[in-house]
């Protein structure tokens, strides 16, 4: 088996205990082999720590319930950070464990903690997978019943965490309905 194997499968057993189902699969399961699909069709060349990383992101992520955190903004971005920081350092054991080097685990921890979108590529690969994830899979059901002013203020932030290419492939790939699509174009 090979070592990126190792860590894949090291993460989907933590994942696979979330009690969060959808359908009758573990949510955080679920997550982590949509970011995996969505990785190998935007960036296929990655490499193992992001690959690892997109797998990882949202790793035992139920057991830091957002409840934990004041119900605002301030407390949601510190409950952001905190699970940012949680998964990289759950990620970087399964990494030690399967046999990557500090300097790979470094990587993965700095995608996973969000250091350096917009200015390091992988960090930004990182980023447009989890976008890309959260537009095909949770982005319609996230809408239901939003505020259209709020939901436009959400997808306006989504696209400017993409980087440029990943904002034009959204276009394609997506059916996104104006006034939606300019925040892709802008």
């Amino acid at each position: 088996m090979t070592r990126l194997q190792t860590a894949f499968d090291a993460i989907d057993k933590a994942n696979s205990a979330d009690p969060t189902l959808t359908g009758d699969q573990p949510e955080a399961l679920l997550y982590g082999q949509r970011m995996t699909a969505e990785q190998e069709t935007l960036y296929p060349d990655a490499s193992e720590p992001l690959r690892i990383s997109c797998r990882g992101q949202h790793v035992e992520r139920w057991k830091l319930p957002r409840s934990e955190f004041p119900m605002d903004r301030p407390g949601y971005l510190a409950w952001r950070t905190e699970q940012g920081r949680r998964h990289a350092a759950r990620v970087a054991g399964i990494m030690r464990e399967a046999g990557y080097s500090d300097d790979e685990i470094a990587q993965a921890e700095k995608m996973l903690t969000k250091q350096g979108i917009k200015r390091d590529a992988d960090v930004q690969a990182m980023e447009d997978v989890a976008c890309f994830t959260f537009i095909r899979w949770y982005l319609g059901p996230f809408a239901d019943g939003r505020d259209p002013d709020e939901l436009q203020r959400i997808v306006e932030k989504t696209a400017r965490k993409m980087s440029e290419s990943a904002r034009a492939k959204a276009l394609t790939e997506f059916a996104i309905p104006e006034p939606f699509a300019a925040a892709f174009r802008a």
